[in-house]
């Protein structure tokens, strides 16, 4: 099987053996395929890659159900050759023999990818290949440990055109957004040490909905799956880091609520030391540039409570318009409820502070 850059599909067999053991021996990969075997189905093929002899991974159909004309799929390319395109090739060239009933191969009309949501590597892949997110399954994959994980559920069609999906909220460009004071990175799983200290702030904790210290399987969740929402397009979760030591002072985060409006809403905390010195604003100034420059957001909003003057203060400074206030919309302590102060960004608004000069500068 041949895919126009260069990418071969043969069957898989013992000879395969190592290429199985290289997945094995991936501790970042290896957790999210634990039963690999050489030949695990009865279609398992190796991904060959630039006309190379050895196999650089492995790509299977399994679950076949031919009354119904689906099937599930699966693949992995070795560490070394990641990031090159190659998974997302493979998968497109099995797709396009099922679709078609190509010889070898049985014909189905849907085809699916079984994900776990802190996978954001595969993701991407799924989404390259033209796959099309559907929801969650729970316990559907044994892990390692004997249990079963939940997995996020793609799926393509036959009639699917292939293209890949569009995504409402791209990456940042070059992987981040600075001013040369504060540097703004997408939220990983490194960042579980900061996000428990951060979020176990007493002030931070009090508007955190609800307002209890986070379990630490919440915060490791939060953190390992940050990736995968900003893929789907639900919200990016970003780190507020001094832009040149890289160390972590807050976070800042993007809730895309209303994607058929283009409203979103962004919610920040910083660690006490940090605060006053105007850091937040601009980092809430990078995010609303981000947005509206890059995304379909046509609005943003915030919100705070009537009496946290630190937090009005930043988004007044960033050009936030206060606009509402919301009654009894927060839950509080012990069954008590918090008005919220609410304030909207427009795109114009912060092209009115560029054009007088009221952005924040760098220095």
């Amino acid at each position: 099987m041949e895919q126009d850059n260069g990418v071969t599909l043969r069957a898989r067999g013992s000879r395969d053996e190592a290429i199985v053991d290289a997945a094995r021996d991936d501790q970042r990969g290896r957790r999210f395929l634990p039963r690999l075997t050489a030949a695990s189905s009865d279609y398992a093929y190796a991904i060959v890659a630039g006309g190379a002899g050895d196999p650089v991974g492995g790509i299977d159909l399994d679950h076949l159900l031919p009354g119904r004309g689906t099937a599930e799929a699966r693949f992995w390319v070795g560490p070394r050759d990641r990031r090159r395109g190659i998974a997302t090739a493979a998968l497109r060239t099995l797709s396009e023999r099922v679709f078609t009933g190509a010889p070898g191969t049985p014909r189905l009309q849907r085809l699916e990818l079984l994900i776990h949501r802190d996978n954001p590597v595969a993701q991407r892949v799924a989404l390259a290949a033209g796959f099309t997110r559907e929801g969650d399954r729970r316990g559907a994959l044994p892990n390692l440990t004997g249990g079963f994980d939940d997995v996020l559920v793609y799926s393509r069609l036959a009639g699917d055109s292939g293209e890949p999906a569009e995504r409402l909220l791209p990456d940042l460009p070059g992987g981040e957004l600075t001013d040369g004071v504060v540097t703004l990175r997408p939220l990983g799983e490194d960042d579980v040490p900061f996000y428990t200290e951060l979020h176990n702030v007493p002030d931070v904790m009090a508007s955190a909905v609800p307002p209890t210290p986070p379990h630490p399987a919440e915060v490791r969740r939060r953190c390992f799956w940050a990736a995968s929402h900003w893929l789907a397009g639900s919200r990016a979760d970003m780190i507020v880091a001094d832009a040149v030591t890289g160390a972590p002072l807050g976070e800042i985060s993007l809730y895309y609520q209303e994607p058929p409006t283009g409203q979103a809403m962004i919610g920040y905390s910083m660690l006490p030391e940090h605060r006053g010195r105007g850091l937040m604003t601009r980092a809430a100034q990078l995010i609303g540039l981000w947005a509206f420059a890059e995304t379909g957001i046509a609005r943003l909003i915030a919100g705070t409570f009537p009496d946290n003057l630190g937090s009005q203060r930043v988004l007044e400074k960033a050009g936030f318009h206060q606009e509402a206030l919301l009654r009894s919309r927060l839950p509080g302590a012990a069954g008590t409820r918090h008005d919220d102060l609410q304030y909207v960004l427009l795109a114009e608004d912060l092209l009115a502070q560029a054009s007088g000069g009221e952005l924040t500068q760098p220095g």
